[in-house]
């Protein structure tokens, strides 16, 4: 054991870097602290932290842990090197932190054997994996304002020439620390009432599907199509999530549509048809007057995804980019699923056939840039509907 663990070493030798002056530090804090508060996404307010720890106190690597209550977990999405991790909230240094409330201060981690149990158990164990080399190493927990410990930071490596942390440096994580912890509520809170609004959303578009005795899994695999073409076609990363989080509520005016006409198995006559057409209104009037930005984009989609970019769709009859570009991206999703799904009045169409229509209404039914964006993006799309599927759902493959 001893001899693997002496012969990790760092796979490249790193630039040295210089202490902070006062001035330097000031304007960290000032320049993190100002992106902080302006950001509302708790990803990038973890990475932010992160990236702020790191450069306070001038380490290779900082992670900012969350504890999981509900799991018992510690987890990060937010290492510097690393994807997300999640580990037994006792276990590690991370873990020690957190369970007695107290800081953690290595010199060398490799030769600490105060702490060896919680090493190998940490983060050795992620340097044998890796072949990157711990050395120095600082943990610092932070509370919320109610001072419950909520995580904790920490910080790999120093990256000056003397190799070891200081008192100071310390200082200034436990400064950092102590801010994270009450920004982190914040973020945390409204990263939880986000949640629970896509989770509502969610399930409010469920319930207009299952009226008519589909799966809520459609809403699903609508909402990932929808995101794929978004990012597909330029959207920004916030303008695709937005729409990935409306277009569930697509057909929630279904809910006023009669049983008779919904969950008919057969060809609707053209009366019948009226009324279900009147989905498209329903579900735009219940949506509206809504101020959330989410639910007034799922107002535009209820009310235009059966526009036609020929102009023979309802209920405007509008055509081309007068239809909202989340309209004619809903209008592709929902198409492709509903034709390769078992419905009650038709058997679901191969892909084969799915695609040979897409081809043949890109510029009548659909938009021709959303159509080519279709296609080149069709192994992810289809990687979603076999994640999703259900039996008998689809026939035919790539």
């Amino acid at each position: 054991m001893e001899d693997d663990i002496i012969g990790l070493e760092p796979q490249l030798k790193q630039e040295l870097k210089q202490e902070l002056d006062p001035e330097q530090m000031l304007r960290i804090i000032f320049d993190f602290a100002a992106k902080i508060a302006n950001e509302r996404n708790l990803d990038n307010v973890l990475m932010l932290m992160a990236d702020m720890g790191r450069d306070m106190i001038v380490s290779d690597r900082c992670t900012v842990w969350l504890l999981d209550k509900n799991k018992n977990e510690l987890w990060s999405k937010v290492a510097h090197g690393m994807t997300e991790i999640r580990i037994p909230s006792h276990v590690g240094l991370v873990g020690h932190a957190v369970t007695s409330g107290e800081a953690v201060f290595i010199d060398d981690a490799y030769k600490n054997e105060e702490y060896r149990e919680f090493l190998e158990s940490g983060a050795l164990n992620v340097d044998k994996q890796t072949g990157y080399r711990t050395k120095a190493l600082m943990v610092i927990p932070f509370r919320n304002n109610e001072g419950e410990i909520i995580g904790a930071y920490q910080a790999v490596n120093k990256m000056t020439t003397s190799g070891q942390f200081s008192a100071k440096d310390m200082e200034y994580l436990t400064l950092t620390a102590s801010y994270a912890g009450k920004s982190l509520e914040s973020a945390l809170l409204t990263n939880e009432i986000e949640e629970t609004q896509k989770e509502i959303i969610l399930t409010m578009g469920e319930i207009g599907e299952s009226r008519s005795k589909e799966t809520g899994n459609h809403v699903k695999r609508v909402a990932e199509y929808s995101y794929i073409l978004a990012l597909g076609l330029g959207m920004s990363q916030d303008e695709a999530d937005l729409l990935k989080m409306a277009s569930p509520m697509h057909d929630i005016g279904k809910v006023a549509i009669p049983d008779e006409v919904l969950k008919k198995p057969g060809k609707l006559t053209k009366e019948e048809f009226e009324i279900m057409k009147a989905h498209t209104q329903i579900g735009y009037n219940l949506l509206k007057n809504s101020n959330r930005h989410i639910l007034k984009t799922a107002a535009v989609v209820a009310y235009q995804h059966h526009e036609k970019w020929n102009g023979k769709g309802y209920p405007c009859g509008i055509a081309g980019e007068e239809i909202h570009i989340y309209g004619r991206i809903t209008a592709i999703a929902d198409v492709f699923d509903a034709l390769g799904s078992e419905r009650v009045y038709k058997k679901a169409w191969s892909l084969e056939q799915i695609l040979t229509l897409f081809q043949e209404e890109r510029g009548e039914h659909f938009d021709p840039r959303v159509v080519d964006v279709f296609f080149k993006q069709l192994p992810l799309i289809i990687k979603v509907r076999d994640l999703y599927a259900e039996k008998k759902t689809f026939l035919g493959v790539l």
